[in-house]
């Protein structure tokens, strides 16, 4: 683990344990995603069987060092927004049941050199939120619907 902590048990390994858990699905919204870690992570659910969208900011996804690139050649299905400012959202929901937030950005500078925070929980009042959420932009930003005049 690259980050600073103790690394008995550190803040990405605690992160990466949660995702993979994952055994039916994984919904991740991110402003930006560039941690090779986590990346490798989502790929390994994406080749068990699990199924992985991902939701993304489109100004972030085409900066150097993106993972989403790389998430979406492996077959990933991945959307973005179409519209003047940012997909901020920053979550990840394993299973239906377990909601990941906070402030952190699923960077290696978020990660390693950041003050972030984390918070997990698997309570459903506060995971089916975020679950609409998610759906309700992944049919806003479906390409069907992109307007390009």
């Amino acid at each position: 683990c690259p980050c600073p902590l103790p690394h008995g048990d550190c803040s990405l390994s605690r992160l990466l344990r949660c995702l993979l858990s994952a055994r039916r699905s994984l919904e991740i919204c991110l402003f930006a995603f560039s941690s090779p870690q986590l990346a490798r992570a989502v790929q390994l659910l994406h080749r068990r069987g699990v199924r992985v969208r991902v939701i993304t900011d489109a100004q972030y996804m085409g900066l150097h060092g993106s993972q989403i690139g790389l998430l979406r050649h492996t077959g990933i299905q991945v959307r973005h927004d179409q519209e003047e400012g940012y997909m901020h959202h920053k979550f990840a929901i394993v299973d239906g049941r377990m909601l990941i937030t906070g402030s952190l950005n699923w960077t290696t500078q978020a990660i390693q050199n950041n003050r972030e925070n984390v918070l997990v929980m698997e309570d459903a009042e506060y995971v089916k939120p975020f679950l609409d959420e998610f759906e309700r932009i992944w049919e806003e930003y479906n390409p069907i619907n992109y307007r390009f005049f």
